[in-house]
This record gives C-alpha cells, structure tokens and sequence, in this order.
C-alpha cells in the first residue's frame, strides 16, 4: 500500500499556508512543529504513519468554512480527523495535506427529550451521549468497541455499528441530521429533527463516505427509551460452526435479540485472562446473546434461544442473574481487542461482512488460510449481521510477518466476497481495503462512485489517496460519460 506521492508546489508553499491557517484559527490550533505533529501521524491502523503537512484545530464552523475555501482556492488537500480511532487508515495523514482535526468540537449542543434526539458537536464522543441522557432513562444505541474513545463525527464518516447494532441499527439507522462544510467554504444543513426527510437521500450519501465529501461539524441523533429489562446468556460450544449454526437458528426462529456475539476460543481465553468475565475457556466458541424488552418477553425469549442452543450442542449455558452480571458478560466481549495485545506483539484487526448462513464455512476456511499463512488469528463477530472482525496475530519486527499478515487479511475479505458478502461492515475502506475494490466492484461501478465524489468536491482535495485504487480526474469522468452518450455528471446544487 502507498499512497500517492506528495506535490512539491504544495509543500514549498508551506510557510504561506502556514501563515494563512494562523490568521484563521488564532492561538494554539495550528501545530506545525515535527514532535508535536507525530500524535497525528497515524490512526488505529499502527501498521503506517505519515506526518501531515500541518495540524489545525479549528473551534468553530466559521473557521472549518474559511479553511476550506482557502484550500480551495490554493488547491491544498485536507485530512479529516476525528479522534483517530479509525482501523483502515481513515485518517491516516498525507504529506502535502492538512490534518484537519475537529477534537474541539466537543460540546453537546442540545438535549431535546419531545423530540428524542440529541444535537452535538462532532467530536462529542460516543460514550458521552448515553451518559449525558442515561439520567432521563435514555441511551444512544450505536456502541462501537471504541466507544469510550470513538466521536460522533467519526461514527458518521464510517458508519459504525457495534454490538446492539443487529436490533437497533447502525449510524444510518439513528441519524437524523447533519451540519456540513462543503470543499468550497459553503455550509449546508441536511436532515432535522425529525425521522426522515424528502427529496435525495443526501445523509444517507454523506454517512459512511469517510471523509471524502466535506467536513461535519455538527449531528443530531435519535436517542432511545433504555429497555426495561435486559438479560444476556452466555453459552459455549465446542466448536466455531456450532456456535454458527446456533446464530442462523435463533434469526431463524424470528428472535431478533439486542446483541448476538461470537468469540472463539483464542479470544475466550484471552479475554477471560484479561477482565475475568467468567468465560468457559475450555470451549471452542462462544456465544453472547442478549434479549431486552419487557420482563415476560425476555424470559420467555431467553427460554427459547437456551432450548435452541441445546439444540445445536452446546456445552454451557448461563443467564445473567442481574444487571452486573450482564454488564461483566459484554466487559469481555468489549475487551477483546486488547486482550489480544496482551498476547501478541502486533495484531492486525479485519473487518468483512458475510450472509449468516454462510459463517460455518467462512470460520473453516479461516482456519485453514491461518496454517497456510503460519499466523494465529483469534476470531470476534457480530455474529447476527455476519459482521466479522478477526484478529491475525504477528510481530512486526520479524521481516516479511507484516506482509504475510496483510495478505492474510487480503484473502480473508476475498473469502467474504465470494461467499456473497462486502469488504466492510463498519470500520471503511480506508487505505487498508482500497487496493481490493476491485474484488466487489467493477470498473464502471468505481467510476459511477468517483463521479459522485466530484459532484461534491471537483478538485478531489478531501482525503486523498482514500477508498478509490485508481483516481480519475473529475474532467475525464465526465468526458467518459460522455463518450458513453450520457449527460455529464452536474455540479451539487445549492440547497
């Protein structure tokens, strides 16, 4: 992976925009010196860091506005940052482009109960909503594993999802409007308070665009009732393909439960070692299925999902007794991710998404591409919506470990393709998954998307070297049209 190389013009230029970033965002929002710019130069995908041309923290949306016309007019390319959570190299800088980061914008703006929804800044963490809204007998339903750490803005940029996300829906599903400040300087509003709008769908184009279209600074989400009750079972299996077929019986059933997940058992293990949740760990797999709703229906669900996973072999079956016990339950699950750094000197996260009916399979072909490539990898799932995230365990410092790791997780995402499912769930394309586009896509099919990418920015400076593995021109997207005896792609109207 590479991206593209740096314009010279742009990094002789550097005082001036320097200069024109101070004169903007006054004080200490523009970092320019090298240690202080080495906080920004990678995100969650450690395994490539670049330093940015500059850093600048703007505050407010007239300052977004202005540094966006500016690198407009001066042709100057921006990186959008949130709070640099990103495992796909959302955020991953470039050298002759502006780290814009927008971790001053972290400020819930308005808490509107009538409406149930929430208006806030989009450096707002994750976590913070629930708890500013938790005292009212509310939540925001979207819970990424980062969610301590993960903003609202980046949510939005990659649409993630978490593990309530099978019952209640991704980013997508809880979004209900948008502030943006498009590549010239303009800002737009899209969305409201209320739970759909007319005409094009333009959030939805926006959410999981990463980046490349504008600049969000500021999101209204729909906030929900905490449930009255939630219970969660936690149950074993002695192999990954029971524990799937369990996942496809209890969807089967009509059970859409608040969260299914899976862990198999490297991840077990490693998660019991790390935050003692009470884990079986001599089982091969691992089910966490939760159910809330009312009393009487969650205990006749919790009934039906044990007497089905019984069904299917399992070897362990435990309820969450109260609402400790629950919580500890998911405090594994949560916890996976470090768990395994505990054991690893590097590990390389993977996000693909497959049908449900298709896991048992994938799960072997996994295992069989890991003695392939001679690399552990530990195996964590939303398993309802077949959103994978495996865990391929290596060390950097042994020379060639890193490529053997990035081609395993290449077949990994190959594999999810040709079983029917897409290269992300959740965590975006990014630079990691950029070079297998053409996996999922064809040619045209990438055109069609770069074209809309230049309908919001024609002179391509958001996010460079981001998502497409070829970047066409806007002017040759539209002569290619063109020669197709089509109308070219229009500007964005104003709204």
């Amino acid at each position: 992976m590479r991206l593209p190389d740096p314009d010279q013009a742009t990094l002789d230029k550097r005082d001036q925009i320097i200069a024109a970033m101070r004169a903007i965002v006054p004080g200490e929002g523009v970092i320019t010196e090298e240690i202080e710019m080495r906080a920004f130069e990678t995100d969650g995908l450690t395994a490539y860091k670049q330093l940015p041309l500059i850093v600048v923290l703007p505050e407010t949306t007239e300052q977004v506005s202005a540094i966006l016309a500016y690198c407009q007019e001066h042709q100057v390319k921006i990186v959008p940052r949130g709070a640099g959570t990103s495992l796909s190299g959302g955020a991953l800088p470039a050298a002759d482009a502006i780290t814009l980061g927008l971790s001053k914008f972290n400020r819930i703006l308005e808490i509107d109960y009538d409406n149930r929804c929430v208006v806030t800044q989009p450096g707002v963490t994750n976590l913070a909503i629930s708890q500013a809204v938790s005292a009212e007998g509310f939540y925001y339903a979207p819970d990424p594993s980062s969610q301590i750490a993960c903003t609202i803005g980046g949510n939005v940029a990659e649409n993630s999802g978490g593990v309530h996300c099978l019952k209640y829906g991704l980013t997508t599903n809880n979004l209900l409007g948008l502030e943006m400040v498009l590549p010239g300087g303009e800002v737009v509003r899209l969305g409201g308070r209320h739970l759909d709008a007319g005409g094009y769908d333009l959030m939805g184009v926006v959410t999981g665009s990463e980046g490349l279209l504008g600049i969000i600074t500021e999101v209204t989400v729909r906030i929900l009732p905490t449930p009255t009750t939630a219970r969660a079972l936690l149950i074993g299996f002695e192999t990954s393909e029971a524990a799937g077929d369990t996942v496809a019986a209890i969807i089967g059933a009509g059970i859409i439960p608040g969260g299914m997940e899976m862990m198999d058992g490297p991840a077990i293990r490693a998660a019991e070692d790390f935050v003692q949740a009470g884990y079986p760990t001599d089982a091969g797999a691992l089910l966490i299925v939760e159910l809330d709703g009312p009393p009487n229906e969650v205990d006749y669900l919790i009934d039906q999902v044990g007497a089905i996973a019984e069904q299917h072999g399992a070897t362990s079956v435990r309820i969450s007794e109260n609402e400790d016990e629950r919580q500890q339950f998911w405090a594994g699950r949560k916890a996976a991710f470090p768990a395994i750094g505990r054991i690893t000197p590097d590990y390389y996260c993977m996000d693909g998404t497959i049908p449900r009916h298709r896991l048992p399979e994938v799960l072997r072909r996994m295992n069989e591409l890991s003695k392939q490539y001679d690399l552990g990898v530990a195996n964590v799932f939303h398993a309802g919506d077949g959103n994978l995230h495996p865990l391929i365990m290596y060390d950097a410092n042994k020379p060639g470990e890193l490529e053997r790791a990035e081609e395993f997780g290449a077949d990994i995402l190959r594999l999810c393709v040709e079983v029917g499912g897409v290269l992300t769930g959740e965590h975006g394309v990014g630079v990691e998954k950029r070079d297998l586009m053409g996996e999922m896509f064809s040619e045209e099919d990438l055109n069609q998307q770069q074209r809309l990418k230049c309908a919001f920015d024609p002179k391509q400076l958001l996010n460079p070297g981001k998502v497409f593995p070829t970047l066409h021109r806007c002017a040759e997207l539209g002569r290619m049209h063109i020669h197709r005896g089509q109308m070219p792609f229009p500007d964005l109207p104003r709204f």
